[in-house]
């Protein structure tokens, strides 16, 4: 085999090579586009001062709008959640009264962005210390209630010894769990300079 015809061999797999590397980018690219437009950064100086009041990581305060509105402050459930971290008035009401921050707000309030990411992320904080220290009891807890995450964590048949829950009966709580957690991760990837 001639010289000339090894050197244009060489150079038509390091064409190919060069294509497919480009092509290979440019997807990632197009991914990394479409991820970041399913996973807004939003309301971020709100989710910075509610991170920073409540020492919640700013990835969670996002996962959790991500899942539980999409970014929509209008939004509103069928158990009445609302707003863009849905929470029903009842737990607005608690929350906001004497017992916790003492504001008194009416839960026309939860549509207002900067008052549903800081009563959401408060919320979160006291779930998260309430229950150890561990997220996705937190989680289980704002999906479900307090409550019912007390009662499985009493429980070994949900929970192992380290007081993880292993078994959500709630199979809506146990995808909700999931969804936060892989929403983190997105967030995570997308943004590490947020984590």
């Amino acid at each position: 085999m001639s010289l000339n015809i090894q050197v244009k061999r060489f150079l038509a797999i390091l064409l190919i090579l060069c294509i497919s590397i480009g092509i290979g980018i440019a997807l990632n690219e197009v991914w990394n586009f479409i991820d970041k437009k399913t996973h807004p950064l939003s309301y971020e100086e709100i989710i910075a001062s509610a991170s920073e009041e409540f020492d919640v990581p700013q990835y969670v305060i996002y996962a959790t709008i991500k899942v539980e509105s999409d970014f929509d402050p209008n939004a509103l459930s069928s158990a009445d959640a609302r707003g863009l971290m849905q929470m029903i008035p009842s737990t607005f009401e608690w929350l906001t009264g004497d017992e916790h921050l003492g504001e008194h707000l009416p839960a026309v309030k939860l549509y207002d962005p900067e008052v549903s990411i800081r009563y959401g992320t408060y919320y979160l904080s006291y779930l998260y210390k309430k229950f150890d220290y561990n997220w996705n009891n937190a989680f289980a807890a704002y999906n479900a209630g307090e409550g019912n995450v007390a009662k499985w964590l009493k429980d070994e048949e949900y929970c192992d010894e380290n007081g993880n829950l292993t078994n959500i009966p709630f199979e809506e709580t146990e995808n909700y769990v999931k969804k936060i957690n892989r929403a983190i991760e997105s967030y995570k990837k997308l943004y590490p300079e947020n984590t």
